[in-house]
């Protein structure tokens, strides 16, 4: 089987090209990706703040906003 390349910009040429039905299908399978992109990085970010927290003797779960916004701001300006 082979692979068709395409520049980003032909990419944009076919959906723009695409009847208004089937163009919004591709926006919507598109945006769709995205979310599940966006939902495994915030796991993966979340994990990693509790592991961290474990690390320092905390307890991510009974932090309050603040002490958790605190704690990210002092991982963020360690050295």
């Amino acid at each position: 089987m082979s692979t068709l390349e395409l520049s980003d910009e032909q990419v944009i040429s076919l959906v723009r090209g695409l009847p208004a039905e089937r163009k919004r299908a591709a926006l919507l399978a598109l945006a769709q990706d995205a979310q599940v992109s966006r939902d495994d990085r915030l796991h993966f970010g979340e994990a990693q703040l509790r592991r961290a927290s474990v690390e320092r003797g905390l307890d991510w779960d009974r932090l309050s906003e603040d002490e958790r916004e605190s704690f990210v701001d002092a991982l963020l300006h360690e050295k």
